[in-house]
């Protein structure tokens, strides 16, 4: 079993159930751009305690902001809960969250290229913020208001960049200069988090 696979069978199950569920973010983009996703990623309206009770092998990594990782076999495949953020007080971290719907979920997202869903069980996109056509244009958009989007968590200043470097697209322009308003204040995040972004840009 792959771990797509083993997504795709988290997700039947999710629906058996009762619940939507949809492949999300990441894994999402690069399947549009003809790459291999390194992990496959799960967003339900099930909520965590839902979730652990459905599958019989959970770990409760962040089950604050509604992530429960699901045991499939030997994968491990991070299952969250559409959710809306309240609060970045820290300026990383959401203070609280609501669950809420698929397209509620995609609004809070980064960029919109890694706003979309993708049901593999009817083999339909589903995209509430225009990343399909971001992709193509090869350009890297905040969600929403830039200025937002960097105030909730400094790492997207760096994560912007990373994604313009890996991927050879263009920073959209009000993107780019939100990008310089916040520079300065990727001081806030954690060195270790930093290196991390700058690692993977190399």
């Amino acid at each position: 079993m792959t771990n797509r696979q083993a997504a795709i069978q988290i997700i039947r199950t999710l629906r058996k159930a009762g619940f939507e569920a949809l492949l999300a973010g990441g894994c999402v983009r690069d399947t549009l751009l003809g790459k291999k996703p390194k992990d496959y990623d799960v967003a339900t309206d099930a909520k965590p305690e839902q979730i652990c009770r459905i599958f019989r092998r959970t770990i409760k990594v962040g089950a604050k902001f509604g992530v429960i990782i699901v045991l499939i076999d030997s994968h491990q495949i991070e299952v969250a809960a559409f959710r809306a953020d309240v609060g970045y007080s820290d300026g990383r971290r959401p203070d609280r969250v609501s669950f809420t719907c698929a397209k509620k979920d995609a609004l809070r997202r980064d960029f919109t290229i890694n706003g979309m869903f993708y049901d593999p069980l009817k083999d339909e996109v589903i995209d509430y913020v225009g990343g399909r056509e971001d992709l193509k244009r090869k350009i890297i958009r905040t969600i929403g208001h830039p200025c937002e989007r960097f105030s909730e968590d400094f790492l997207r200043i760096l994560r912007a960049v990373r994604f313009a470097a890996q991927l050879d697209f263009e920073i959209e322009k009000n993107t780019l200069s939100a990008i310089k308003k916040h520079a300065s204040q990727i001081t806030k995040i954690s060195g270790e988090r930093i290196a991390a972004e700058l690692e993977s840009i190399s």
